[in-house]
């Protein structure tokens, strides 16, 4: 769920961010229908997604949610550490930084998005005209990711007690996105050069 974090781990390299964005709707073997630049982006992505869920910082987020939310606290915590990617001034600068980054996204998933799963076709329209990428980084734009993921879970019913619980434990939840971020940077460039060796 965490699409800014996705976009920007691919570090600015078109066919990655492609595979980056789209892994989730394209399952197991079925990335062999892609290019082999496209099937890096998602192995890349499946490589980002099991370093985050297994890192200590995701664990200890984990816990302000899983009473509201129970094994879906993983989801809202992605959600969550994209928001303060979207603050982070150690990442963007200031708002134009941010601003020019999702709009160059945009503009690289828009130019190939016939290449990309339906799935992903079907939902990149709502992605782009909510601004999803750039909203992360307002309280509200969370709140409506929030909704979402519930709209979209099996056994969710509320995202409201998981927001209340984002804005009641922000520092603590801020606190585990600034241990865990420069790792996941660290290890992101070091299975870049990996794979782009390969």
């Amino acid at each position: 769920m965490n699409y800014l974090a996705h976009a920007y781990l691919s570090f600015n390299n078109k066919h990655l961010l492609l595979g980056n964005m789209c892994s989730d709707f394209i399952k197991g073997k079925k990335k062999l229908d892609y290019s082999l630049a496209i099937q890096q982006g998602i192995v890349l992505h499946r490589a980002i997604d099991e370093f985050t869920d297994t890192h200590s910082s995701t664990a200890e987020a984990k816990v302000f949610f899983k009473p509201f939310v129970g094994l879906y606290a993983g989801a809202f915590v992605d959600v969550v550490y994209d928001h303060f990617l979207a603050t982070d001034k150690n990442e963007f600068i200031n708002d134009d930084a941010l601003k020019k980054f999702t709009t160059n996204t945009y503009n690289i998933l828009q130019k190939n998005i016939s290449v990309l799963p339906e799935k992903f076709q079907n939902i990149f329209p709502y992605m782009q005209k909510q601004n999803w990428l750039y909203n992360y980084q307002f309280n509200w734009g969370i709140e409506k990711s929030f909704e979402g993921l519930v709209r979209r879970a099996k056994y969710l019913s509320s995202w409201k007690e998981a927001f209340t619980a984002f804005e009641n434990n922000y520092t603590a939840l801020q606190n585990c996105y600034k241990c865990f971020f420069p790792e996941i940077k660290y290890f992101v460039n070091q299975k870049m050069q990996e794979l782009l060796k390969a």
